[in-house]
């Protein structure tokens, strides 16, 4: 037997953000095994924590979606893991601010917590430098995949782009929040369109033009690893932070912050600093469920 938990992440609210199964002391599970659990958890994503294998590491995570998909990027997936470290008394929170290092898929990244009297109030993990690839140029047939017209997948000059900061997406700039929320994916085709060009993800984003410091909206699609729609995507976040200060949408000196999931009845709230081409997504979490899992 072995401890689990329920976390919600990216929201400091009960019953928001985005739902993660963590499960503790996963040494002595196999893949199979895990995949196996995270089906039976039927979560966005379960994340397995391990003893680490590189020796500047304290912790190692391994995650996999419902249907069996492991996944690499540092998400919701690594910040409810470090939440549930940290207020479970599994780190040493002795300063205001400590940084920790997290193995994921054979990297080392680093996890910057901050406590406030022994109490974690925020988890800022690392992720890989940004690589921007293929911009998309006609729209027609993305716009399809979204059951969308290609008038509604335009944002001025913006075109739709697959960027990565440890995992490629699909950023997709959407005319205004009606069109994000009319959004209606058709799956095998979006899964196709993104194969194609080389994206995990679809993340679909619109500004406002007329308070440039209102959040950012969004929405995450992800239909190749089982992802019908994500309520808060950090793996995307870093992204779509960094595309933003490439157009000079946003600037270093303030983070990026990026609302999700009030389409699906679960508000997240993802905040995301650049830093001389570095990317780090915060954010906020909430431990709910607790409970023992029998293997």
């Amino acid at each position: 037997m072995t401890s689990f938990y329920l976390v919600d992440v990216f929201t400091s609210e009960p019953y928001a953000g985005n739902p993660l199964a963590v499960v503790a002391d996963a040494d002595g599970l196999d893949t199979e095994r895990m995949r196996r659990i995270a089906g039976e958890f039927n979560q966005t994503e379960t994340t397995f924590v391990l003893a680490p294998t590189l020796p500047e590491a304290q912790w190692r995570l391994r995650s996999f979606t419902a249907a069996g998909t492991e996944v690499f990027g540092v998400g919701h997936n690594a910040l409810g893991a470090w939440w549930w470290l940290a207020s479970s008394g599994r780190l040493s929170l002795d300063a205001p601010t400590r940084t920790f290092t997290q193995e994921i898929d054979g990297r080392a990244l680093t996890v910057e917590i901050r406590s406030v009297e022994g109490r974690v109030v925020s988890v800022s993990m690392a992720h890989p430098e940004p690589v921007f690839g293929v911009v998309v140029g006609g729209i027609s047939p993305l716009a399809s995949t979204l059951d969308l017209g290609d008038a509604e997948l335009s944002m001025g000059r913006l075109q739709a782009q697959v960027v990565s900061t440890g995992v490629p997406h699909l950023l997709v700039p959407v005319r205004d929040p009606g069109a994000l929320g009319r959004a209606r994916p058709r799956a095998e085709p979006l899964a196709a369109y993104l194969r194609s060009v080389g994206a995990q993800g679809c993340y679909l984003f619109c500004l406002d033009p007329l308070d440039p410091d209102a959040p950012t909206q969004a929405r995450f699609f992800g239909p190749n690893v089982g992802i019908a729609e994500d309520p808060a995507t950090g793996s995307a976040a870093g992204p779509l932070a960094a595309y933003l200060v490439a157009h000079k949408l946003a600037s270093e000196a303030r983070p990026v912050v990026i609302e999700q999931g009030r389409a699906m009845g679960r508000p997240s709230r993802i905040e995301v600093r650049m830093s001389g081409g570095g990317v780090r997504v915060s954010g906020q979490a909430v431990v709910v469920v607790e409970g023992t899992l029998r293997l």
